[in-house]
């Protein structure tokens, strides 16, 4: 057999100390998920824009609309029409959403993120 101080392993303490590190980490995951996943779906709505046709031909409010209805399909709430600059640059309009988004994290720490993205809409699709 062997002798007791041979044998390895982690103990109560060390498997609790783990164990709290872990929620500790998952606790904040779960807070910034939310903030991060309508992040994706505002870039993916922006790329979606992007490829439909002939949207360099709309005017700005037309195109600032089109962003409304599928942020309104993909449950966007943070950003607003306030947060959306459309600027002509050439023969193209250039679409910035920009915003920041603040929330409690834990007790007196709280947590601010900050997005910033912009694309080009050309005239793709267009005679």
């Amino acid at each position: 057999m062997g002798n007791a101080h041979s044998q390895r392993g982690l103990t109560l303490l060390g498997f609790l100390i783990v164990l709290v590190v872990l929620a500790f980490f998952a606790f904040i995951g779960m807070k910034l998920f939310p903030v991060y996943s309508e992040y994706y779906a505002v870039r993916s709505s922006l790329s979606a824009l992007q490829q439909e046709p002939g949207i360099a031909a709309r005017s700005p409010d037309q195109i600032r609309e089109l962003l409304n209805r599928k942020w309104y399909i993909s449950y966007v709430k943070t950003p607003t029409q306030k947060n959306v600059k459309v600027t002509k640059r050439g023969g193209e309009y250039i679409v910035t959403v920009a915003y920041e988004r603040r929330g409690n994290l834990l007790y007196n720490l709280d947590y601010i993120a900050v997005f910033d993205k912009s694309v080009s809409l050309t005239r793709q699709g267009v005679d």
